[in-house]
């Protein structure tokens, strides 16, 4: 598995390009703007994107959907609770006022402990509510992608709407405290750092205190 991390859009959202380095099949991870930089990337690479997956349904991580989604093809996969919530148009009318596309409708609806394959790797879902009541995690030995549930030293907001911290703390706890201590943390943003590892998050984040 070969992962590149790449900073994108106007919020600075952690974008990444995970692919089967056998296969060449790929999948782009929160893509939040910069979609000409995403798009040659994965042309130079040779790439087959199949999957376009969101962490969670917030503009800055599904605004370069639309755009990807008709240069290559891929499917567009989030949590089926952020698919219900983001489609409610009261959510719309609260989430256009930071000026972000929408999503195009979501191809593949999942939940916990769904798997999604592309090549010969494969993501397990783990949900972890709390950012938003969809906000998903993906976990591939050593790696887990997580969105805006964790970061370097810290853990997403929960005052927007449908946010809870008391979900998200519990949900981190239960779901990525539990893995290997040397899995890698690939953050939604990279505010604290671009990468950790949940060892390390469990020592150091004063958040888990909770």
């Amino acid at each position: 598995m070969l992962v590149k991390q790449l900073s994108v859009g106007m919020m600075g959202v952690c974008c990444y390009i995970v692919s089967c380095e056998q296969t060449k099949e790929a999948v782009i991870i929160d893509p939040g703007g910069d979609e000409d930089i995403i798009l040659e990337y994965c042309t130079a690479n040779g790439l087959q994107v199949v999957y376009i997956i969101n962490t969670h349904g917030h503009p800055d991580h599904v605004c370069g959907n639309a755009r990807l989604q008709q240069a290559t093809g891929a499917k567009i996969v989030m949590h089926s609770e952020d698919v219900t919530y983001f489609g409610d148009q009261r959510i719309k009318d609260y989430f256009s006022s930071l000026g972000m596309s929408e999503s195009p409708p979501v191809d593949l609806a999942v939940v916990d402990g769904d798997v999604i394959t592309f090549g010969k790797e494969q993501f397990t879902v783990l949900h972890t509510p709390g950012h938003t009541p969809g906000g998903m995690c993906l976990y591939s030995p050593p790696h887990c992608f997580t969105g805006d549930t964790l970061f370097v030293g810290a853990v997403g907001r929960s005052d927007f709407p449908g946010g809870s911290m008391r979900q998200m703390i519990d949900g981190i706890k239960s779901k990525l405290m539990t893995l290997p201590a040397d899995t890698i943390v690939w953050p939604g943003h990279g505010y604290g750092g671009l990468q950790s590892t949940i060892g390390r998050e469990s020592r150091t984040n004063p958040y888990l205190d909770l």
